[in-house]
């Protein structure tokens, strides 16, 4: 396989998981909620995926009940910070320390089993193709889905009346609610919907990227997602070229290890964390057009009046 495909398409497989969670994170933000809990969701969805393809065999029904678990995780946090008005900020800290002794505990069963061959979409024929093939048509289905979901959530932000609302709350969730809009339900979708994509990018490291269980087995992506929806400044598109740009430094790191680079490995593994703090300290050195790209509710509790 030519060298050049090989690394394109390690970065896109490494860079799938944190588009997807990412793209969930932007809606739920976009709503003006901030949660941190998308590596607990990742992991549950992680999972909960693994264990339904190795019960069932069907990896459909996999993804689905890693969708749920994400889901179902999402919702726990709604409760929370909806329902009881919770510190957001606290509320996703515990719900990622809730998501590692979760899916600790369900999968303990599960260490280390493999379900073998992983899931692609093309024939196998079509990886011949030259440099095409092996780079973009031998992958998963969960890949060309996050893929095309970067072009739906602008079209949804932008384009739909739902998208108008959905930024309305996130901006002024007063002046939303005075207008009719019911800001508890808005909100409480969009965190549905970001559990969901954030058990989906689980779903990918179990069953595609590394097609088996190991504890802990996402290893900080979820924050690294929640770092890549402040780099993009609150955009799509820009976000997923940052999901690119990160699944491309931890790749580096990979190759870097493979070639002998004379650094100690536990150095080279820090890189996407590394890039992760820099890109934050950059950006929140420009404080004026950091608080012009966020939701202007963000972080912020509704009080619904009486």
């Amino acid at each position: 396989m030519d060298m050049t495909a090989a690394i394109l398409a390690t970065v896109v497989t490494a860079a799938t998981p944190l588009l997807l969670a990412a793209l969930g994170e932007l809606i739920v933000e976009k709503s003006g909620v901030l949660n941190l809990g998308v590596e607990g969701m990742m992991l549950a969805g992680a999972v909960g995926g693994f264990i339904a393809a190795s019960l069932t065999g069907s990896l459909l029904i996999a993804l689905v009940a890693a969708v749920l678990a994400g889901m179902a995780m999402s919702l726990v946090f709604a409760v929370l910070v909806l329902g009881l008005r919770a510190n957001q900020v606290a509320s996703g800290l515990a719900l990622v320390l809730f998501g590692v002794g979760l899916s600790s505990l369900a999968g303990q069963g599960y260490v280390g089993q493999s379900l073998g061959a992983a899931w692609r979409l093309f024939p196998e024929s079509w990886r011949e193709i030259p440099f095409v093939g092996p780079a973009l048509l031998a992958h998963g289905p969960v890949v060309y889905l996050s893929i095309a979901l970067v072009p739906l959530t602008v079209w949804f932000l932008y384009r739909t009346r739902a998208g108008l609302i959905l930024r309305a709350v996130g901006e002024n969730h007063d002046a939303a609610h005075g207008l009719g809009h019911d800001v508890v339900r808005t909100r409480t979708l969009a965190i549905l919907w970001g559990g969901a994509l954030a058990g989906l990018g689980g779903a990918y490291l179990s069953l595609d990227y590394t097609p088996m269980w190991a504890e802990n087995m996402t290893a900080g992506r979820g924050w690294i997602a929640l770092a890549l929806v402040v780099f993009a400044a609150w955009r799509p598109w820009r976000l997923m070229a940052g999901a690119y740009l990160f699944g491309g430094i931890t790749i580096l790191q990979l190759h870097a290890q493979g070639a002998g680079f004379g650094m100690p490995s536990q150095v080279l593994s820090m890189l996407p964390y590394l890039a992760t703090v820099a890109v934050l300290v950059i950006i929140s050195s420009n404080r004026s057009r950091l608080s012009l790209a966020a939701p202007g509710s963000l972080n912020k509790t509704f009080h619904p009046p009486a």
